[in-house]
């Protein structure tokens, strides 16, 4: 059952088209990863999905309402997570929590909040002013506030931006958790390592469309299997063995050579029959599978980066 439709959404920025016809659903229950780089479009589409911008065109529904004509039907039923943790450092964790029980109007706001930082393994800081909070800490309690009310859906704008190793992979457990309790999951991310381990299905957003969605063994499928990596003694040999495999459109960075062919031993014993014939033997080799970053460099022609290093996008 699809929780969020997406259909042909179209929004622009003055002369700025930044959507041009996007579509996807999201399955209740899963998460659902959109990548790209900045600028694709992510956080504009997420801005539209949480009724905080209206779009140009096309429609979406979310829980089963119109992102157009029922704002407040949607809101009650979703949250919001945003690149950058939204809390007060000046309070505790449990007043932070205590003060959405309170906008949320709900019931039993402390015990609400006591079980969250439970959950979320705050307990032992609950009343140490978030200030002196690490920063997987705060996205951890920023993600325990979205919980407030058991939301259906939960949007997460760029979810590990600014975490370092540590704290994404305790991000990433804290997302598994969420999902493995039934919440439907949209994150945005330009990780490809991050929606590859996170996303039960991935649609790429490049240029402001969808150009490419389904599960990361789907996705890799879009790359040949056949990518064969060597290193030579020198430039020199690099060099000679890339004459020899012009056909492969080989490509040489300094001593190495890559290759792509089809992943056949038929294919593997032929490139390495050039090399023997024209005297020019790899010191080293592998057959690599393909991985979302060979993806994405296929869909988009770009090379995607797995930095921490990030910048707010439209």
């Amino acid at each position: 059952m699809s929780t969020i439709t997406v259909k042909n959404l179209t929004k622009a920025y003055g002369k700025q088209q930044v959507l041009k016809g996007v579509d996807f659903t999201v399955e209740e229950g899963k998460i659902f990863a959109l990548l790209g780089s900045n600028g694709a479009g992510k956080t504009t589409t997420i801005n539209i999905l949480t009724t905080l911008i209206p779009a140009d065109g096309g429609d979406a529904n979310v829980a089963g309402f119109s992102v157009a004509n029922e704002a407040q039907k949607i809101r009650k039923a979703i949250s919001l997570t945003g690149q950058f943790a939204a809390v007060d450092d000046m309070l505790s964790a449990r007043e932070n929590l205590q003060l959405i029980c309170d906008l949320r109007h709900v019931k039993n706001g402390g015990s609400v909040a006591a079980k969250l930082l439970s959950d979320f393994g705050l307990s032992d800081a609950a009343d140490r002013r978030v200030v002196t909070f690490s920063g997987g800490m705060r996205r951890r309690l920023d993600i325990a506030m979205s919980l407030v009310g058991s939301p259906k859906i939960i949007f997460l704008d760029e979810p590990t931006t600014g975490l370092d190793p540590e704290a994404r992979n305790e991000m990433w457990r804290t997302i598994h958790k969420l999902a493995n309790s039934g919440t439907t999951i949209l994150l945005t991310t330009q990780y490809l390592d991050e929606a590859d381990e996170l996303a039960d299905r991935i649609a790429v957003l490049d240029g402001g469309k969808i150009v490419a969605n389904g599960t990361a063994a789907e996705l890799k499928k879009l790359v040949p299997a056949g990518v064969v990596e060597m290193t030579f003694a020198d430039d020199v040999a690099a060099q000679k063995a890339a004459g020899a495999l012009a056909e492969f459109a080989p490509k040489q960075d300094g001593v190495k050579l890559t290759v792509t062919g089809d992943g056949s031993v038929k294919g593997l014993a032929s490139l390495f029959r050039k090399m023997e014939v024209a005297g020019c033997e790899p010191a080293e080799f592998s057959q690599k599978q393909p991985t979302l970053d060979d993806v994405f460099f296929k869909l988009t022609g770009k090379q995607k980066s797995n930095s921490s290093d990030k910048k707010v996008e439209k």
